[in-house]
């Protein structure tokens, strides 16, 4: 669904934890981090479609999440031509989106990367809320900035906000009977160098194995 510009219609999402932390996920098989997004489908408010994308992509649900607030506008972005299909090259031109703004309610290990037989990310980590635009791929780094940038006026800091938490990686694991019993990974969390990419669309077996803290 494109509009008459060729522009997708899109949603992305920044997750928030008590710290004002952001959920940063790993690209299935990838070296690459990104938030989670996804295209609107035909029908959908911009609100529908966030829902979905987020218990599609990480397995948590409108209970589990508080909407902080929202980008007032579509935010573009145009994707170079060797990034596009060939048949739709002329036609599509990038993504329109529509950012929000979340607090997660739930636990850690409520998220559940699993969830869908094509999973887009295996591990996940919290991130300090302004993330290096250098790690993310060159043409989504201005609408990061301007999402960053406009949905930071709804911060508020807790008392004890300007004490650095560190938390470890999460790496993608199977869902279990009895979440609450899954232990959290411990660490220092290190800024990611690598670049984000597109979606790789390939699945990952499942790893318990606790996430380096290195680029």
């Amino acid at each position: 669904m494109l509009d008459r510009e060729g522009f997708r219609p899109n949603v992305g999402i920044i997750l928030l934890n008590a710290h004002n932390e952001v959920w940063w996920g790993k690209r299935v098989r990838e070296h690459s981090w990104q938030f989670p997004q996804g295209g609107i489908k035909y029908g959908e408010t911009p609100e529908q479609a966030m829902y979905r994308e987020l218990e599609e992509e990480i397995g948590l649900r409108a209970e589990h999440v508080k909407i902080v607030g929202r980008t007032r506008d579509w935010l573009r972005y145009e994707v170079p031509d060797h990034f596009i299909k060939r048949e739709i090259r002329g036609h599509y031109r990038g993504q329109k989106q529509i950012w929000f703004l979340l607090r997660m309610c739930a636990r850690d290990n409520d998220v559940n990367l699993r969830l869908t037989d094509h999973p887009e990310f295996d591990a996940w980590r919290w991130h300090d809320y302004w993330v290096p635009l250098d790690v993310v791929i060159e043409f989504k780094r201005e609408v990061y900035q301007r999402a960053l940038q406009e949905l930071s006026r709804f911060l508020t800091w807790p008392p004890n906000g300007h004490e650095r938490r560190h938390h470890g990686s999460r790496y993608l694991r199977q869902p279990r009977p009895n979440p609450a019993a899954a232990q959290n990974g411990q660490g220092g969390a290190a800024a990611e160098a690598a670049k984000l990419a597109l979606p790789s669309g390939e699945a990952a077996p499942a790893n318990e194995t606790a996430a380096k803290n290195s680029a």
